[in-house]
């Protein structure tokens, strides 16, 4: 598996953004970061619909 291909700013935004440690996002599958960005999202929508 290849790590993700982003900085280490983007790293950290997305460790603080998903609440999981930086080494995590690190080590996450690209598919498995991708689905919770969009949980993240739907919820973001969700509460600025409300």
């Amino acid at each position: 598996m290849i790590p993700l291909q982003i900085s280490a700013e983007t790293a950290q935004k997305l460790a603080k953004s998903l609440n999981v440690p930086l080494e995590q996002i690190m080590h996450m599958p690209q598919h498995i970061l991708l689905a919770k960005l969009a949980e993240v999202n739907a919820k973001e929508s969700n509460e600025k619909k409300d």
